[in-house]
């Protein structure tokens, strides 16, 4: 645990100091969150966030690689998160681009897919799909590359559109990887195995450039991740998923931690706890793509009706939004590995509870919001840096 405690801090501190490379980098070749219609920032703000932690996750594989401990594993650990951040590499290049060019998006899908078949064709690849019953179906060889594409790039796609206030998509992305980091350690302590996992490392040093990031991001943010960063982030999570269901036997996960009344739970959790984690920017994706299209418009077309937005219109702050999305992210990420853990009554009811709490804050906070006074600006990053 010290040695991923260790990934962890050489992540975050990396990829905080690379980060004031990066906004100066940004700020000499242009790469700026011009203020648009749909945007919620009054000023101009440095992209390239995504390099910096493209840095921080270089470097604390770099380091795990020559820990004792870590570097005692069999090859396919590292060979995997290589695999992973190749890919996470080809689709930061893709976002600077998009960040200095502005892409259309036709072209950034088209290097996500490519990214995306990187990892696969890497050997990093979806090997079984749960069943309701508790089982799985074993994936065709033949299959499993477009299963894996088409579950990196939807993950991609669904931080890409959470990222909408000022540190919102890397803290989601930072709660729900140490509730990921949790989920796959414990399954192998539970299962007397090495904690030594291509999933753990990767959702350790994610987790480390997330919270690395987030000093620079949090509202009021001097500078964006972009979708260099976005997109990063998004491919590296679901990377960790694809690596956890080829290097642990089914049998294993079945059997793996609340016995067998969590079978089901156990089983499912590899491939759906990054869909649970990131469930709502999933459901803000499903609706921003049925609303557009019933509305005749491309689903790649911006707007300004995603759910963040959404709270900011009921009355909302900025800060207390991101917050309020922290919370609800929290409690998917962490409610689904506890009531894996353990399947008891009072588990159920602890997580219902905190659900109840955090839908009264979304619904009665703004209605206790004291109006600001008379010629206060709405943000401080109205005012000039």
């Amino acid at each position: 645990m010290r040695e991923y405690a260790l990934v962890f801090t050489v992540a975050a501190g990396v990829t905080y100091l690379l980060a004031v490379v990066a906004r100066v980098l940004a700020l000499r070749v242009g790469a700026l969150a011009t203020v648009r219609d749909r945007d919620v920032h009054a000023i101009p703000i440095p992209y390239l966030g995504g390099v910096a932690m493209l840095g921080g996750l270089a470097a604390a594989l770099l380091v795990a690689g020559h820990l004792p401990f870590l570097s005692s594993s069999d090859a396919p650990v590292f060979d995997d998160a290589q695999a992973v951040l190749a890919g996470g590499a080809l689709v930061c290049l893709v976002g600077v681009l998009d960040d200095i060019y502005e892409l259309d998006a036709l072209t950034k899908f088209a290097g996500q897919l490519l990214a995306a078949g990187v990892v696969a064709y890497l050997g990093v690849q979806l090997q079984y799909l749960p069943l309701p019953n508790g089982g799985a179906l074993l994936i065709d060889p033949s299959q499993s590359p477009l299963f894996t594409v088409f579950l990196v790039v939807a993950t991609v796609n669904a931080v890409n559109f959470v990222d909408g206030l000022d540190g919102l998509a890397a803290g989601v992305v930072g709660i729900g990887s140490i509730a990921f980091f949790a989920y796959a350690y414990l399954l192998v302590v539970e299962n007397d195995q090495s904690p030594v996992l291509t999933a753990a490392v990767l959702t350790a040093a994610l987790a480390g450039a997330c919270i690395g990031f987030l000093p620079h991001n949090f509202y009021p943010a001097r500078m964006f991740m972009g979708d260099s960063g976005s997109m990063l982030i998004g491919l590296v999570l679901a990377g960790g998923a694809l690596t956890l269901t080829g290097q642990l036997p089914l049998l294993e996960v079945t059997e793996g931690l609340a016995g067998a009344d969590a079978g089901l739970q156990a089983t499912l959790l590899p491939v759906l706890l990054p869909v649970a984690i990131l469930m709502v920017p999933f459901l803000d994706l499903a609706l921003a793509v049925l609303r557009r299209t019933r509305a005749g418009r491309s689903p790649f077309s911006p707007d300004k009706l995603h759910l963040h937005h959404r709270l900011l219109e009921i009355g909302h702050s900025h800060r207390r939004a991101v917050l309020l999305m922290y919370a609800t992210a929290g409690l998917v990420s962490f409610g689904t590995v506890v009531i894996s853990l353990s399947a008891g009554w009072r588990t159920l009811v602890g997580v219902g509870a905190l659900a109840v709490f955090t839908a009264v804050a979304v619904w009665l906070l703004p209605r206790w919001q004291r109006p600001a006074p008379a010629g206060a600006p709405s943000r401080p990053s109205d005012l000039p840096d």
